[in-house]
């Protein structure tokens, strides 16, 4: 049967306009943006398909080219308009955190983060750079793979840190694994990381570690 066909209190595009995005699951997000379906295939029931073919909407927002468009519906199309996506969320999330402290915005601030690293297939570490009134100066990956005390460097750290001329940061970096537990050399590179920014005077605000829940603040844990 057609989406067409179905009660209208059950089609995924009505039934958001009546009870907001939030209502819907995620295969009923994901037909609304892939439109259509496949022969024998509602755009539901493709979306049900994709989401177990990838094993879940984390895996397919994350996927990379080649492996996204090799799946029965998907394309070159479909994935440069779920970039495009993407990206205007990161956009709109950054918009709002540039808009006050940052202090006085955690939960912006885990938004906005989850949104920059959680489907990286890799490890990050990034920082947000803050003035003194801790708004928002910049955002930068500034290393990629295996996070430890050996891959990360502090003077690259305080290269950046007087690059944007900051007052503070926030650190920053993910557990592709999805548990979000800060390891021993996690909170010992806090730790080296702080004391090299203290000699220019730049304060360490937090470590977050992005998995598949909420961004674990390590200040709020007493680790910073």
């Amino acid at each position: 049967m057609s989406i067409r066909d179905w009660p209208a209190a059950e089609r995924p595009r009505e039934k958001l306009l009546e009870l907001g995005a939030a209502a819907l699951s995620d295969a009923e997000l994901l037909a609304i943006f892939l439109r259509t379906g496949v022969a024998g295939r509602s755009a539901v029931d493709l979306a049900r398909h994709l989401l177990a073919d990838f094993g879940g909407l984390r895996a397919l927002l994350g996927a990379e080219f080649h492996e996204f468009c090799r799946h029965l519906g998907l394309g070159p199309a479909k994935y440069a308009q779920l970039q495009a996506v993407l990206e205007m969320g990161r956009r709109h999330l950054a918009e709002d955190l540039r808009r006050e402290s940052a202090l006085e915005s955690p939960q912006a601030v885990r938004d906005y983060l989850k949104a920059q690293l959680r489907h990286a297939p890799h490890e990050q570490f990034a920082c947000l750079f803050l003035d003194a009134r801790h708004r928002v100066l910049a955002f930068e990956v500034l290393f990629q793979g295996t996070i430890d005390g050996a891959s990360v460097y502090p003077r690259q750290v305080v290269k950046r840190a007087l690059a944007h001329n900051a007052a503070a940061l926030i650190l920053s970096h993910n557990h592709p694994s999805g548990v979000a537990e800060p390891s021993a050399a996690d909170r010992q590179l806090t730790q080296r990381l702080k004391e090299a920014l203290a000699l220019i005077d730049v304060r360490v605000l937090d470590h977050f570690i992005v998995g598949d829940g909420e961004p674990l603040s390590m200040a709020e844990y007493g680790w910073v």
